[in-house]
């Protein structure tokens, strides 16, 4: 089994992060597990299988560049004649690890989550866990991801999107320029008309990086500035206020509908105005509570509809949905994510072992489900 993470996002160190704690919790009497680290410039190296390498040292995140040795990498790569996973170290001629059963891909955002490493292994014809291409574009794109919940009847929040064409003036003189800056007003005053404040973040971008919770109309293009640094293309969101809550998804057994963990309520922690990237991944006060204290019927509710929401992008194996829940009582479907964070503060791994599957019975359970997959296109 691959265990497959890093990679080249911004989320290159949560995926790190949350490959640590998942082969810290994978059986090793089942599973010959072989950890393959992305770095961010995209070579692939066979990592130490050494979860304490993988962990926060010393307030610093970890990488795959800060596993390897200058030199000395060990390139990795899927063979498709083989489906074996073939290495080359420097001077050296390949050498075959042998066939790979099924891949866990634990990389998150784009050239990752985003279906373009679900299209490698298809093309190599490896099993693997998670959303296919189809899935996980969609997942990825928050755009697309609102258009087909909404397509489905599912409640989704009010939102603009700011594409690079949008935003990005063209060549400098006469009409065209006076076109651009007119198409700039007019996604500006369809901003203004979502009320204040607003969320601007990468439409497909993750972990809350590039995300600014911008209270008003003077820090707005500085927000979406920030936020093309990550993607050209952008969202803006409609606050809605009361509690975020999560849900974990799995695929059902064959021929089942999906199954839906008793949900969670992120408490933020660190004083943060927003479940950031800080208030996530660093603050030691951030928690959830599971369940959330909301009444019994709307628990309810929030596992159907990310059982919906699961079901209306075609996902498999596994995913968390996040909700809003409104003081009226209103759940608000706010997005999925289809390979979610496996941190040991990570929702998805909590919710599920509440529910009464703690992670090396998650684990293998997603293992097997991804076994059961034909080869190549699903």
């Amino acid at each position: 089994m691959a265990v497959v993470f890093g990679g080249r996002s911004s989320e290159h160190a949560i995926s790190c992060l949350g490959a640590g704690n998942v082969l810290a919790a994978l059986d090793r009497d089942r599973y010959d597990v072989v950890p393959v680290g992305i770095a961010r410039d995209g070579r692939w190296i066979l990592a130490p299988d050494d979860p304490g390498q993988l962990a926060i040292a010393a307030g610093e995140l970890p990488s795959v560049d800060a596993m390897s040795a200058p030199g000395a990498e060990i390139a990795a790569r899927l063979d498709p004649a083989t489906r074996g996973l073939v290495v080359t170290a420097p001077g050296d001629p390949p050498r075959s690890l042998g066939e790979v059963d099924v891949v866990l891909p634990l990389l998150h955002g784009a050239y990752g989550e985003d279906g373009t490493i679900q299209g490698l292994l298809e093309m190599a014809g490896a099993r693997y866990a998670g959303a296919g291409v189809f899935a996980s574009a969609a997942g990825m794109d928050k755009e697309y991801m609102k258009l087909i919940f909404a397509a489905r009847g599912l409640p989704v929040g009010p939102y603009v999107v700011v594409r690079d064409r949008d935003w990005r003036p063209p060549a400098p003189e006469g009409a065209s320029a006076a076109t651009a800056m007119t198409e700039r007003k007019r996604v500006l005053d369809d901003i203004g008309e979502l009320g204040w404040p607003v969320f601007v973040k990468p439409a497909r971008g993750g972990s809350s990086i590039g995300t600014t919770r911008v209270p008003g109309p003077a820090d707005l293009e500085e927000a979406i500035e920030l936020a093309r640094e990550h993607d050209p293309k952008v969202l803006v969101e409609a606050a809605i206020p009361g509690m975020e809550i999560e849900c974990a998804v799995l695929e059902g057994a064959p021929g089942r509908p999906p199954d839906a963990s008793v949900p969670a309520q992120v408490l933020v922690g660190g004083g943060a105005e927003f479940y950031d990237f800080q208030a996530k991944y660093l603050e030691a006060d951030t928690s959830m509570a599971i369940p959330p204290p909301i009444p019994a019927d709307a628990i309810a509710e929030v596992r159907r509809l990310a059982c919906a929401a699961f079901e209306a992008l075609s996902c498999e194996s596994l995913a968390r949905v996040d909700f809003f829940y409104t003081p009226d009582g209103r759940i608000i479907l706010n997005e999925i994510n289809t390979m979610p964070g496996m941190t040991s503060a990570s929702a998805f791994p909590l919710m599920w072992e509440a529910t009464g599957l703690p992670p090396a019975q998650l684990w293998d359970r997603i293992i097997q489900t991804a076994l059961r997959k034909r080869p190549g296109l699903r």
